[in-house]
């Protein structure tokens, strides 16, 4: 596979199946650690004579690896075979997210071979074509699918059905499942996150608050807030999560469809569900959901647009209006930098959880009310995203070298 500097990967080039963009695993990191887990295993499984693996991380994967886990993914995934780690902060390459393994039988090298961890947990093998894809989706820009529902006169879930069959709505049942375990494990957990910071969790606090005086404005900013930084939270502590679409992105949607819950049943939750992620699917397909890629807008961003689609299906707002919803709720993310502080995805990924989901219930708020005459479709919107992260500094791309991450002193 051929890629320059500025190029996107090829694995984009088509609409997956939502089940690869709603991926179950364990936190933190759906680039760092689910997705090179599932590299150390597919690079294993072709050499099982190797006495000896090397491998390489670069870039982002080389200055964040640590914080994410990524080392003790790779040992996990290789034990008890001795590995060997190097960590190359400064060879440039194809995508942030690059590293190299090399499998040995004494002095002999059996193989060698190079991945792309791409976000939300998918990988791509140098070299290697993909899989085709097990849905059949006949646009990739989010115009045409609008115009083709019109024309057919079908809700975007039904769209996503009719790409992908009926089995897609059992998995988004069990996806559903495990969004609110999430929640719920989340809001009862208490103590310190893992790593050097010793973050206390903070779900818990702020769903217990009491205070006679708060308006119902306020106790909704609260509670939902709570159960994104529940999920965020178990995410950060190697819980167990849902990518949507990322792993630091993951408190978003279920916060909103948690709190929305009520006088709706799971039937409409899982078409807000399918909703969301073919907002999700278009802006992976388009642009990127990689941090380490675009930035955190290609992250809160996404995921932000996918609540607000969500609730959008979920008040049966017609196909304009969720579409300004989506846009609104990416828009006011462009230029969001990734910066998680020691590496660790904590601050300021758990809040930004929190805020992403109260921006995502005011953007579907105000697409209900704004006139439909709106300018900027989304289509534009996730363009000029991925152009405007090509455009951010490496520094502020999750390499811990900008932002926060620079100006923050861990124990001071």
């Amino acid at each position: 596979m051929s890629v320059t500097k500025n190029a996107k990967l090829t694995y984009m080039k088509q609409m997956n199946s939502l089940t690869e963009l709603y991926r179950i695993g364990f936190g933190p990191s759906s680039s760092h650690t689910i997705g090179i887990g599932t590299s150390a295993d597919v690079f294993r499984a072709k050499y099982p004579s190797a006495d000896r693996f090397d491998v390489t991380l670069y870039e982002s994967l080389a200055l964040t690896g640590i914080g994410h886990g990524t080392d003790n993914v790779i040992r996990q995934s290789m034990h008890p075979i001795k590995t060997n780690i190097i960590f190359d902060e400064q060879t440039k390459t194809p995508h942030p997210n690059t590293l190299d393994y090399v499998a040995y039988n004494g002095n002999e090298i059996l193989g060698k071979a190079r991945f792309f961890s791409v976000g939300g947990g998918a990988i791509e093998q140098e070299g290697v074509q993909n899989p085709p894809s097990t849905a059949n989706y006949k646009h990739s820009r989010f115009t045409d699918i609008k115009e083709y529902c019109k024309q057919n006169n079908l809700r975007l879930w039904q769209y996503v059905v009719e790409c992908e069959g009926e089995q897609i709505l059992e998995y988004l049942k069990t996806v559903w499942t495990v969004m609110k375990k999430s929640v719920e494990n989340g809001i009862k957990a208490t103590g310190a996150l893992p790593g050097v910071l010793q973050l206390g969790r903070e779900a818990n606090n702020l769903y217990s608050y009491k205070n006679k005086s708060e308006n119902p404005a306020a106790r909704e900013n609260r509670i939902v807030s709570a159960y994104a930084f529940a999920v965020a939270e178990e995410n950060a502590g190697g819980g167990k999560i849902v990518t949507a679409p990322t792993c630091g992105a993951c408190g978003v949607l279920p916060a909103v469809l948690y709190y929305m819950q009520k006088g709706h049943n799971e039937e409409k939750i899982i078409h807000a569900l399918a909703t969301a992620g073919l907002i999700g699917n278009l802006i992976k397909t388009n642009a990127s959901i990689s941090g380490a890629e675009a930035g955190c807008q290609a992250e809160i961003g996404s995921a932000c647009s996918m609540a607000a689609a969500a609730l959008g299906e979920l008040f049966e707002l017609n196909l304009n209006r969720i579409e300004i919803a989506a846009e609104i709720a990416m828009e006011h993310f462009l230029g969001l930098t990734c910066d998680p502080v020691a590496g660790l995805v904590q601050i300021p990924c758990i809040e930004r959880n929190a805020a992403a989901a109260m921006r995502a219930i005011n953007a579907v708020r105000m697409a209900e009310t704004l006139s439909e005459n709106r300018k900027i479709p989304f289509d534009l919107v996730v363009d000029v995203m991925y152009e405007t992260g090509k455009d951010l500094q490496a520094a502020y791309r999750e390499t811990s070298q900008g932002g926060l991450a620079k100006l923050f002193k861990v124990g001071e």
